[in-house]
């Protein structure tokens, strides 16, 4: 019997940065992965902008820059053209946000790196903890849950013996075909399938070279014969490949990958990878059952047009992991396990429509009637494309407002204001908010980006933070501090001298969560005592579990 806080199943990006944060946390953690995860096929290619400031919160920010294949300064164009050697129709320059240049919105920019990468370094933290144990090749068999806790039975998948863990939650981040789920009897509701798909990893030399598009992370290739998207994957000219008419597993990929780059028919292809999907829009109906929990892939389902499947459940993965440290810990109530699914569900409704709506704009949708003729016929067709790419795609490729700009509502450990009403969602624009359940609006203190020049950089991650905007508000925040004291909460009191940050927050004191999102902001101590008890889901309010987006 191996005895553990939480038993998490799936060693994926979002079961990997659950156990991360657990031993942030200093909780202990069993991590259990039916697979080796060796050579797996690469899924998610872009972190995104705020999956890179979890990242830089976990320390590990400057690792991840560091196992890219090709630079972080490599240009993250996305390029739309007829083929390789062909037509140019539109690109957007600094897709999903890549260049290293300092950005005042965010503490860390994207990266485009394979997932396999990204597990790489996530494993690696994650298992610095002590407390933290990963075995690989181990699959859940079944569990038994009772008052203290789960027992679950493991099998070792290479040697066949099987064994027990206690722990007192279990997590399925555990994928679109999750055991953990199934076991649950927690059914997918929406729509599905919206699209067979395969993805091709394959390898040709020099092929970067042999062409006049320039450096890009993604090339839309736009043609009646193989509308498709190519990108390079990793280092050793790997790339990867997808294709509509490879839903026939007859069809030979490197034919099609030929005719889709216009380069001649000698243009060297070495299939590495062949991978099947299906494109869904699903959402679980419940989040948990007694004592297991869903995250990931377990329990939202959507196309991968916009990169931000990985990304999502890595949020859910630090959402779920401090909370249940919280309660673990003992300064965290039994609301705060509750609003796990009612705060994560709002994000998941959301990204889920914007994945779809992306889908419906792929390159085959692009196609039209002289698309590839010579002359003016052909100028104008293209023009017109052109007009439908840059009216369409922002929202895909630029969207940092999905990214950085959800806003929880209705939650019971989060405390309404009447400050200011935050603005209008937006795909693309992102505008920083204080309201509570918005991400704390981000602030540079010093120059560069190193460790301490980010606001976020002082936030503490194993409690709640208060910020202090104004010196004013300096005794009423000691006030604080001691209630927070006397009940257990760990609280972290900080000041930064910048003059910005009374006018971004717009309140003199601001609760801030591990997760760096606002629980609350005001001007009294009094106010600011009973926002710190409901943050921890110890005095719960806003109990109606509504499912409003805003």
């Amino acid at each position: 019997m191996i005895e553990t806080d939480v038993l998490v199943v799936g060693g994926g990006p979002v079961g990997l940065s659950l156990a991360l944060e657990l031993g942030l946390q200093g909780r202990r953690c069993l991590l259990v992965e039916q697979n080796s995860r060796v050579g797996a096929a690469p899924r998610a290619k872009a972190t995104n902008v705020r999956s890179r400031e979890l990242m830089r919160r976990w320390g590990i920010a400057e690792r991840l820059a560091e196992a890219s294949p090709f630079g972080i300064d490599y240009p993250s164009n996305v390029v739309f053209a007829t083929r390789l050697a062909g037509y140019e129709l539109a690109r957007f320059e600094n897709g999903f946000y890549c260049s290293p240049v300092r950005d005042d919105r965010y503490s860390e920019h994207a990266q485009w790196i394979p997932q396999y990468k990204v597990e790489a370094v996530l494993r690696e933290r994650a298992a610095e903890f002590a407390g933290v144990e990963i075995r690989l090749s181990t699959r859940l068999e079944s569990w038994v849950e009772d008052a203290e806790g789960i027992v679950a039975q493991l099998r070792d998948e290479a040697t066949g013996e099987t064994f027990q863990a206690r722990a007192a939650y279990l997590v399925g981040a555990d994928g679109a075909r999750s055991t953990v789920r199934e076991q649950l009897g927690i059914a997918m509701e929406g729509t599905s399938p919206l699209g067979q798909f395969h993805n091709i990893v394959f390898r040709s030399a020099g092929l970067s070279r042999k062409h006049d598009l320039g450096p890009a992370i993604m090339y839309w290739l736009v043609n009646g014969d193989v509308p498709s998207v190519v990108a390079p994957l990793d280092a050793d000219d790997v790339w990867t490949f997808g294709c509509p008419k490879l839903t026939n597993a007859e069809a030979d990929p490197a034919t099609l990958i030929r005719a889709a780059l216009g380069l001649g028919t000698d243009v060297e292809v070495e299939i590495i990878n062949r991978d099947h999907w299906t494109a869904h829009q699903l959402i679980a109906r419940a989040y948990r059952s007694g004592r297991a929990f869903l995250a990931g892939d377990a329990c939202h389902l959507h196309p991968p047009f916009g990169g931000h499947g990985m990304n999502m459940g890595i949020g859910d993965a630090l959402d779920l992991g401090w909370k249940l440290s919280a309660v673990l810990n003992g300064w965290g109530g039994a609301a705060l396990l509750d609003s796990y699914e009612i705060e994560r569900r709002q994000v998941h409704r959301r990204v889920v429509d914007e994945a779809v709506e992306n889908n419906a704009h792929s390159s085959h949708s692009l196609v039209v009637e002289g698309l590839e003729a010579d002359g003016p016929a052909g100028d104008a067709v293209r023009a017109g494309v052109k007009a439908q790419i840059l009216i369409h795609k922002p929202r895909e490729f630029l969207a940092l407002g999905v990214v950085l700009g959800s806003r929880l509502v209705a939650s019971p450990v989060l405390s309404a204001d009447d400050f200011g009403t935050a603005a209008p969602p937006d795909s693309s624009v992102y505008v920083p908010s204080a309201n509570p359940g918005s991400l704390a609006p981000h602030v540079w203190l010093a120059e560069g980006k190193a460790q301490g020049a980010s606001l976020y950089d002082h936030f503490a991650v194993d409690g709640l933070t208060l910020l202090v905007t104004h010196p004013k508000a300096l005794a009423a925040a000691d006030t604080v501090a001691q209630a927070a004291l006397a009940a257990g909460v760990p609280l972290r009191v900080i000041a930064p001298a910048s003059p910005a940050l009374h006018a971004l927050y717009e309140a003199d004191m601001v609760l801030i969560r591990p997760d760096q999102f606002i629980a609350w902001r005001g001007n009294s101590a009094a106010d600011a005592n009973q926002a710190v008890l409901r943050a921890v889901g110890r005095e719960a309010i806003n109990t109606t579990q509504t499912e409003t987006q805003t």
